[in-house]
């Protein structure tokens, strides 16, 4: 490891230390190229080790009241407003997002420890008295003993922190494995939950690639996963975490669709599309990544969409005043976004708002793609079908709603799609018929917040039980059912009836 870059340490039991004699890979700073940090790539035996130290912390957690745990809670969410800007200004600098973006990922992992406050009113049960004749019942939930959660590298503070409040809250104890692209934010947050008044061992830390995550998967004591990525990755956690006997909530990737009616307002439509399309510079999930136009829109929002995307200004994020979008992750994936745009224009899409050969003054190495367009699009084209994750937006043209409907859902995936219109009609046909889990009326990202479900179908989730809301606590917790029935003296006892003969 380069002495002259900050270690990325591991948290094992309430230690923090550096990994040393392992191989490791580079944490970048996308708006400039430079090697920020580099993370060690852990062993299985690291990953035992973190395992155990959560094996280990969680009896006396579990037992601790959930009131109790919930405190811990409340001291950390002020903790994360207090350093607030701390962590927005490592977000940016480790991911390329704006700080705009930055504060947003922020704020919404500080939603999800608001929610994790409120956890105990969720964890009661119910009771029936006499559900026979003298015979009640009731239910309560546990925790389950040692989760584990592998996070993607394009929000490194919210999407952790969409697993691991819930889980601890609920009284199971936690492996966080961070994006080894981006561990820093998630490093700082760690800490902060230490200083809360968090046991030693109830979060742990450890970092890597897929040796890593099998270990993880392959583990005897962990007892569920929970993880965010790619499809493949996606079915690949999921299968391998079930077979080894364990809970998996696993969400993958998506092509979301945002249909254009001839009706939408202009300007709004063409705001929640740039913001969809764009934000993040497309490296989300839930990025509405394919218009459909639907008859008449062509005209009324194509050249306003057009030019509002050439308008989009980019540039590094670590310094002001700010772009409106920044770079993306690494040099190799910004080649990979590049090569999935050539392969469009071979295939036959025409490229209205080209974000290709962007040249950015005083950043010559940063990871940068322009906003980009690919028009008449058919669903038959590479660019239709794979994720590009990546600032570009597929213009597909279709003549009605019908038609429109038809072909979103023809598409493997179902996180989230969205219509813009003025027409009560068109909007319910669409909510009722679209083959999705997250559906936008008049909003171009439909994304629950932490008190709902994140919501995704068909290869976009594989699992039951979805992050964040009441499905988030069913996921960490397992239901027990009592049923109880008290005698009065002798009442019932063979042996002393007998005897009273």
């Amino acid at each position: 490891m380069n002495k002259t870059l900050n270690p990325v340490p591991v948290c094992f039991g309430g230690e923090w230390r550096e990994i040393k004699d392992v191989a490791t890979t580079p944490v970048h700073n996308p708006s400039t190229g430079d090697v920020i940090a580099e993370t060690p790539l852990c062993t299985a035996a690291h990953v035992n080790e973190a395992v155990e130290a959560a094996a280990a912390a969680f009896p006396g957690w579990m037992e601790t009241p959930a009131v109790e745990r919930a405190r811990v809670f409340f001291k950390f969410k002020a903790l994360l407003e207090e350093n607030f800007d701390d962590l927005v200004r490592s977000n940016t600098r480790e991911h390329g997002k704006t700080v705009v973006e930055s504060r947003g990922d922020v704020k919404r992992g500080i939603e999800m420890v608001e929610f994790a406050c409120g956890v105990p009113s969720l964890l009661m049960g119910e009771t029936l008295e006499n559900l026979a004749r003298g015979i009640d019942c009731e239910t309560i939930r546990q925790p389950l003993g040692v989760c584990a959660g592998i996070t993607p590298f394009n929000f490194p503070c919210m999407v952790p922190l969409w697993m691991y409040p819930v889980a601890i809250v609920c009284g199971n104890t936690f492996v966080l494995k961070p994006s080894e692209k981006v561990p820093l934010t998630a490093i700082k947050v760690g800490k902060l939950f230490e200083q809360a008044g968090l046991p030693k061992g109830v979060l742990n830390i450890v970092h890597g690639g897929r040796d890593c995550v099998h270990a993880l998967l392959t583990h005897p004591k962990v007892r569920a996963i929970s993880f965010v990525g790619s499809t493949p990755v996606a079915k690949y956690i999921y299968e391998t975490g079930t077979k080894h006997g364990k809970r998996v909530q696993s969400n993958g990737g998506a092509k979301n669709f945002t249909l254009l009616m001839p009706d939408a307002d202009v300007e709004n439509s063409t705001r929640g599309v740039i913001e969809a399309a764009f934000g993040c510079a497309g490296e989300r999930c839930m990025a509405g990544s394919t218009a459909v136009v639907v008859g008449a829109a062509e005209k009324t929002i194509m050249p306003t969409l057009v030019e509002a995307t050439r308008r989009i200004k980019v540039g590094p994020t670590d310094r002001d005043p700010q772009p409106d979008m920044g770079a993306v992750i690494t040099r190799q994936h910004r080649d990979r976004v590049l090569q999935l745009i050539e392969t469009g224009v071979k295939e036959g899409a025409k490229i209205p708002a080209d974000g290709r050969g962007v040249k950015i003054n005083g950043a010559p190495n940063g990871f940068f793609v322009g906003a980009t367009i690919l028009d008449h699009v058919q669903p038959g084209m590479t660019v239709a079908k794979e994720e590009v994750f990546g600032p570009v937006l597929n213009v597909m043209h279709m003549e009605d709603l019908d038609a429109a409907i038809e072909l979103a859902n023809k598409s493997a995936y179902g996180n989230g799609a969205s219509i813009f219109t003025r027409s009560g009609k068109a909007a319910r046909e669409f909510k009722h018929r679209i083959k999705c889990g997250m559906v936008g009326i008049n909003i171009g990202v439909p994304a629950s917040m932490a008190w709902f479900p994140f919501n995704g179908w068909n290869e976009s989730f594989f699992g039951d039980l979805h992050m964040q809301g009441r499905e988030g606590v069913q996921f960490f917790t397992q239901q027990k059912v009592t049923m109880s029935r008290w005698f009065s003296f002798g009442e019932g006892d063979v042996w002393h009836t007998e005897a009273k003969k």
